[in-house]
């Protein structure tokens, strides 16, 4: 059962049937630390709730720089670009109007959290090319892992050498905006151990002005069997990311003139420099009974990021996380149970200067930000049929934020020190009927917790910067959902609801007036979030002009309605920064000789408000693209990338304002979308 139409191609129908938690790891392509796609894709499809997956086999013939690229099949996701590799990744309306980063989605990749310890992420160190496949896991579906976030959790799962799909692959692509990319991936095995290593390096000078990205991605592992049935496997990451900004432009800007740089970028000399450097080692243990994770990771983050001022950023993150899942019987039923604990913690050296043309200037802050969270969850399925399973599940957390300015500086002479600890219990409840083996329904009710991190409670206002202890956002969310396949259609459509308290929203108080300057977080008393999340495929012909050819139509539907209820000051309105429903169409003809082409569309009809008044709406579009190429049978593929081949103008994303009328000038607050752009590659794997 595929999450997308563009991943069912290679879908074996059988991969629908659930799977024991009693896992062996041993796959025909599998470890014990890290299970074959295959059994991923089970375990997956044995989640009682709304998710995804999504082979790396889907996008290896195309440009996969941004998350945009590897993620733009999933219904329920909206992902967009800004500049570079900076989007607006959200689920469900996740950090719906944060104009920055990520809120809301816990990030893992192989399992283990990359978020740093107050829960804020970035998508720069996620390579597409050194994936191998990607989980997603909507809201409180994510409790397997211990996450329960409104937007839940995105799994980035790395080859090794027993996944990788070849011992040695050589990559080079490129095209628009001067862009070249190297990859190269080798990995070996040789008795108990097994290693791989992928290098991506990426120049380019992107669609617009002052938007020229440099980055150096290095991803490595390796496995050591300890003995029969225990393995250990170290991760090693290095990622570093140069990357020009040019900011926000007012509408007419974005619309006509969509190239061109924010003269505030320019003057400042915007950019953002991250230098990380990551560490993790997964030790598992197989047992009479199921199967024992046990997780460690430490990340290093270094920031240097002129903007309205310079951040100046360097902290640790580290944690440990035990894990345990396992089928047993109870009573003659079969019972699947999931049992974990983690606890990690990180602190930052947060610093800013006067932004003198992108250099230090005069210190204006010296602080730093200390986060701690422990937490312990469980996930239980009893299937009281042989087809329906009755789940139950719960996280019981506190989080600890802390804050120190140590003051003695002309613009923040007066110390502070403020401190709030948030804890709670998040359940979670659902039942799952599989009538046929490719066919599940499911409905569950779920709580989530977002508690706010230092981009939220650490706030610039006029005269210094300051700690505001905001409430955790809580949210009771509603879903129910099918997903399967009879004979040559398949399907995955769920819809939701969810009623929040205290949302996190966020708006520019400067009107947009002060690029780069961060936008104020305050807790909203009630809004809502629902809408459909609907993929469908069908295989429209087999055999049209040779034996074994295969057409392919899918459909892709994410529809948003998300609002305000009963606000003293917004009403009703729609929460700005996502447009109501975004559409993609997939058209898929593939010849055995390994040749195909593949045109898509995708459209917004309306766009997103730029305003919580709702006073400012930016115009839909609709864009065409085509993919085509080759597959040949020594290991040799060549493909071609081309999009938006109409040149649309349109806008891709928003910095959420309060009020579009209260701008004293032209409201500049628009990510101009790439215009027309072409890029070819070929990979070798042997």
């Amino acid at each position: 059962m595929a999450a997308s139409p563009l991943a069912s191609r290679a879908q074996d129908s059988a991969s629908a049937a659930l799977p024991e938690l009693s896992v062996s790891g041993a796959g025909t392509a599998g470890s014990l630390t890290v299970p074959s796609v295959a059994d991923q894709r089970r375990a997956l499809n044995g989640t009682v709730g709304s998710v995804a997956f999504v082979d790396a086999q889907d996008f290896q013939n195309r440009y996969a720089n941004t998350l945009r690229d590897v993620l733009k099949d999933v219904p329920g996701i909206y992902v967009q670009e800004r500049y570079g590799q900076e989007l607006r990744l959200s689920i469900r309306g996740s950090g719906l109007s944060r104009g920055f980063h990520l809120r809301g989605i816990e990030v893992l990749q192989d399992g283990i959290p990359f978020n740093l310890a107050d829960g804020s992420g970035d998508f720069y160190q996620i390579d597409p090319l050194a994936l191998r496949s990607v989980e997603v896991f909507k809201g409180g579906n994510a409790l397997a892992f211990g996450a329960t976030t409104l937007g839940g959790a995105v799994n980035f799962v790395t080859p090794t050498a027993y996944t990788a799909f070849a011992p040695n692959i050589l990559r080079i692509d490129g095209g628009a905006f001067n862009t070249i990319r190297e990859n190269v991936q080798v990995s070996r095995i040789s008795g108990p151990v097994d290693a791989l290593i992928n290098a991506t390096f990426t120049n380019s000078d992107s669609y617009r002005f002052h938007e020229v990205q440099r980055t150096q991605n290095v991803n490595a592992n390796i496995g050591y069997q300890l003995a029969p049935g225990a393995e250990t496997r170290f991760y090693v990451g290095a990622y570093l990311t140069d990357q020009k900004l040019p900011g926000t432009l007012s509408l007419f800007n974005a619309l006509e003139n969509p190239r061109i740089a924010n003269p505030a970028a320019i003057a400042g000399n915007q950019s953002r420099k991250v230098e990380t450097e990551r560490i993790a080692n997964r030790t598992s243990f197989l047992l009479d009974v199921g199967k024992l994770d046990i997780d460690t990771w430490a990340i290093h983050k270094a920031l240097f990021h002129p903007i309205f001022q310079v951040i100046d950023q360097d902290g640790w993150t580290y944690g440990l996380a035990p894990r345990w899942a396992g089928t047993y019987d109870v009573a003659g039923f079969r019972n699947d149970t999931i049992l974990g604990l983690r606890a990690y913690a990180g602190v930052n050296s947060a610093l800013q200067f006067v932004n003198i043309n992108g250099q230090r200037g005069a210190q204006t802050l010296n602080s730093e930000q200390r986060a701690s969270n422990v937490e312990a969850y469980g996930e239980n399925r009893f299937w009281f049929l042989p087809d329906v399973a009755l789940m139950i599940g719960a996280k019981v957390f506190s989080s600890d934020r802390t804050y120190r300015n140590f003051g003695g500086l002309a613009a923040s002479p007066v110390p502070q020190f403020a401190s709030r600890t948030y804890e709670g219990v998040n359940p979670k409840i659902g039942l799952l009927w599989q009538p046929l083996p490719d066919i599940q329904v499911f409905g569950d009710v779920t709580r989530s917790r977002d508690v706010p991190d230092f981009s939220d409670l650490v706030q610039q206002n006029t005269l210094r910067t300051v700690f505001v202890p905001l409430e955790a956002q809580r949210a009771w969310t509603y879903e129910a959902g099918s997903r399967g396949r009879i004979g040559p259609l398949g399907w995955d459509v769920t819809v939701y609801r969810s009623e929040i308290r205290d949302e996190l929203i966020n708006f520019n108080t400067a009107g947009g007036a002060a690029i780069g300057v961060p936008a104020a977080t305050f807790n909203a008393p009630r809004t809502r979030h629902q809408g459909v999340e609907a993929a469908a495929f069908l295989d429209v012909a087999r055999d049209l002009g040779a034996a074994g050819d295969r057409l392919t139509l899918g459909q892709i539907w994410t529809h948003n309605d998300f609002r305000f209820v009963g606000n003293r000051i917004y009403g009703n309105n729609q929460i700005a920064g996502v447009p109501r429903d975004v559409l993609r169409t997939v058209a898929t003809y593939a010849h055995p000789s390994g040749f195909y082409v593949s045109p898509s569309l995708d459209w917004v009809p309306q766009g997103a408000f730029a305003d919580h008044a709702n006073t400012l709406r930016v115009p839909g579009y609709a864009l065409f693209n085509i993919q085509t190429g080759i597959d040949f049978a020594n290991g040799v593929s060549l493909f071609v990338d081309a999009r938006n081949l109409t040149d649309a103008r349109y806008v891709s994303d928003i910095s959420v304002v309060a009020d579009a009328r209260a701008s004293a000038g032209p409201l500049v607050a628009f990510y101009p979308g790439v215009g027309r752009a072409i890029f070819g590659g070929v990979r070798a794997s042997f």
